[in-house]
């Protein structure tokens, strides 16, 4: 029983991570280049 909390708390971090980067990504924030993609085109090249 203990795997099955821990599996779905882990399951829950990740997908608040993915949903996270993906509202950053839509803000116009980046992991690849810091945040600033006024100064990096390359960027947004790559989607979710």
């Amino acid at each position: 029983m203990g795997t099955l909390i821990t599996g779905a708390i882990v399951a829950a971090a990740v997908v608040l991570i993915i949903r996270s980067m993906r509202k950053d990504k839509k803000n116009g924030k980046s992991v690849q280049c810091g945040g600033d993609c006024g100064k990096c085109h390359g960027c947004r090249l790559v989607t979710f």
